[in-house]
């Protein structure tokens, strides 16, 4: 029986549906006609990594950083390491759902104010790429209990930090919370945050979408 939950649990952590398509992480090869796109950002942009690389085949290289983007502090230490040698067309990157995670003590992983200062320091380091920038607003938190603990609403406070940093350095905003909300509950697995397959494909039309039309300007 424990061999069985454990096969089980394994089942679900690894689940494409759940943490992206199998592969997701493995690096791409360029076409060296099409410009070079970044993505980065947590499971929810494993989710739409794939079905974004379909829907803009023969138009740009979709690359993503090479793991689980985390909280802002996570970004910091590795900032550096994803982005290379810098050589990127254009970048649409998200953090936020993990900042905004409940600790043990009550506190966020990354409090409010600590989260603007840390996005404020990394789109200094995406500016400095000459790349394009595209900010993906943080998608929605379901109400109930998720483990690990975060809280229905939080993600609106970390929005509004967002867009006024975003705003005020002159970064387009994808809103992906708003485009999902109206079919969230159809598209988000029971009880979690993360997107069925057919939630990750309908959040990678709206990422084609703003790519191809920002790489276009």
């Amino acid at each position: 029986m424990h061999r069985i939950c454990c096969i089980a649990l394994l089942s679900l952590v690894c689940s494409p549906s759940v943490f992206g398509q199998q592969g997701v992480l493995k690096p791409i090869e360029d076409r060296a006609d099409l410009p070079r796109v970044l993505l980065i950002g947590d499971s929810i942009s494993m989710g739409y990594t794939v079905p974004t690389r379909k829907l803009l085949a023969d138009k740009a290289n979709v690359h993503r950083i090479p793991a689980n983007g985390g909280p802002t502090t996570r970004g910091l230490a590795n900032i550096d390491k994803w982005l290379g040698d810098g050589d990127w067309d254009l970048i649409h990157f998200n953090w936020g759902i993990h900042d905004l995670k409940h600790q043990a003590d009550g506190t966020r992983q990354v409090e409010p104010a600590a989260y603007e200062k840390n996005l404020r320091a990394l789109v200094a380091k995406l500016k400095a790429t000459g790349a394009k920038l595209v900010w993906a607003s943080t998608t929605p938190i379901p109400k109930g209990k998720l483990n690990p603990d975060r809280t229905f609403g939080d993600e609106t406070h970390y929005n509004e930090i967002a867009a006024r940093v975003m705003t005020e350095l002159d970064v387009p905003i994808n809103d992906l919370h708003g485009y999902i909300m109206p079919r969230f509950d159809e598209l988000h697995r029971p009880q979690d945050l993360h997107y069925t397959s057919a939630g990750s494909d309908f959040l990678a039309e709206r990422v084609a979408d703003v790519i191809e039309q920002r790489l276009s300007e």
